[in-house]
């Protein structure tokens, strides 16, 4: 580990949107042999901090890494540990025994470059003024991201992964890994993302974004922290959670039930329906947990992404991966990235020669499915590791 490198453990009373005492640290320098982290667009951080957590132990050669990217909104905490045994995102898939089973790898999760639970991002204080960033921070892109984590595995010893995974905005980010880093990793998995998105999916975080800039709290950017633009967020986040599941989701498990009506205040307009009441309540549980900068850096950096940008073409791009395997995964009821799309980089990738396992998964739980759908998705996360 380089002598610059700092691992940290925060002080128990301190907790930042959610990062406990229990998420460890890895401050970064920036570009080797550099003194800032140079973005991809053209701007520079002077210091960069980034997030993770881990599972398992590290073997002797160090060839038994995997490293998580997040989707956008998702921190480290991908699994309980001892040092913290909350459950998290990705419970059901990591731990020993389990589809991910840290009893064979040393297993990593990364919150984003750009996110808010501990990795630098736009509330992060800016060193050259000593404030929070907020629009100052430089334009981000995916490819970022993957570089972030790289630079993490690189100040921790690893510079060979065995596989690199990530789940929507995550998957991007290994797709990027994959694409800057050929020749360091074996194994590629790649759940519910896209070589680069469609119309629909840029439409939806555009209005996301437009929300939120048009909260009179968003303040430019520049809001303080403790009159943060909540209405925005929470309508952004509303419209969010529609797009995360399929249509016959929604029917199956609302219906047309109603409110009851001692839980109604006989106000015009109020939420009268059950799946209006699921929608506030989960965005009420979103907002104040995540900066509203992070969010809007983080959807434009999905935006931005096109594999094409790596070769000319999206297959041209896809020959850049060198991976002994890749498994790519789809949802037929994911409108955000419909299943074609998986289709697509598992065609490119066996075009250019790879050994590819594509899965479309029937759930009814739309994009989000890899989240809650335990008994479709983890026999074939585990039958591709026991490959």
């Amino acid at each position: 580990m380089s002598e610059q490198a700092e691992i940290r453990q925060l002080h128990p009373s301190r907790t930042h949107r959610g990062v406990t005492a229990a998420t460890r640290y890895q401050t970064l320098i920036g570009d080797y042999g550099t003194s800032d982290f140079v973005m991809r667009r053209g701007g520079r951080l002077p210091e960069v901090t980034i997030a993770y957590e881990s599972w398992g132990e590290l073997s002797p050669n160090k060839d038994n890494a995997i490293l998580i990217f997040t989707g956008l909104s998702a921190s480290a905490h991908a699994a309980s540990s001892d040092l913290d045994p909350r459950p998290g995102w990705w419970e059901f898939m990591i731990g020993p025994g389990k589809a991910i089973d840290t009893d064979r790898f040393f297993v990593l999760c990364v919150n984003s470059l750009g996110g808010c639970f501990g990795s630098t991002g736009p509330e992060s204080i800016n060193p050259a003024t000593g404030k929070p960033y907020g629009l100052d921070f430089p334009e981000l892109t995916i490819e970022d991201i993957a570089k972030a984590g790289h630079h993490l595995l690189h100040e921790l010893g690893i510079d060979h992964l065995h596989t690199v995974i990530g789940p929507s905005m995550g998957g991007m980010s290994a797709l990027a890994y994959a694409l800057q880093y050929p020749d360091e990793v074996d194994y590629l998995m790649v759940i519910s993302a896209a070589c680069r998105s469609l119309p629909f999916a840029i439409a939806i975080r555009s209005l996301q974004r437009e929300i939120i800039r048009c909260d009179p709290n968003w303040k430019g950017g520049h809001y303080d922290p403790e009159q943060e633009p909540e209405s925005g967020m929470l309508l952004a986040r509303k419209l969010g959670l529609v797009s995360y599941r399929a249509a016959e989701e929604w029917h199956q498990r609302f219906d047309r039930a109603r409110v009851k009506k001692e839980r109604r205040k006989g106000v015009p307009f109020e939420i009268e329906f059950e799946v209006e009441s699921y929608l506030d309540y989960n965005a009420r549980k979103f907002v104040g947990n995540f900066d509203a900068n992070s969010y809007l850096y983080l959807s434009r950096a999905m935006d931005w992404f096109d594999v094409a940008d790596h070769g000319g073409s999206v297959n041209a791009g896809l020959a850049r991966i060198l991976v002994k395997k890749a498994l790519v995964i789809g949802v037929t009821t994911d409108i955000l990235f419909p299943v074609g799309q998986q289709q697509e980089i598992a065609e490119g990738l066996i075009k250019a020669g790879r050994c590819v396992e594509f899965a479309s998964i029937d759930s009814i739980n739309g994009h989000d499915a890899f989240l809650v759908d335990r008994e479709h998705f983890c026999p074939v996360v585990s039958k591709f590791f026991e490959d």
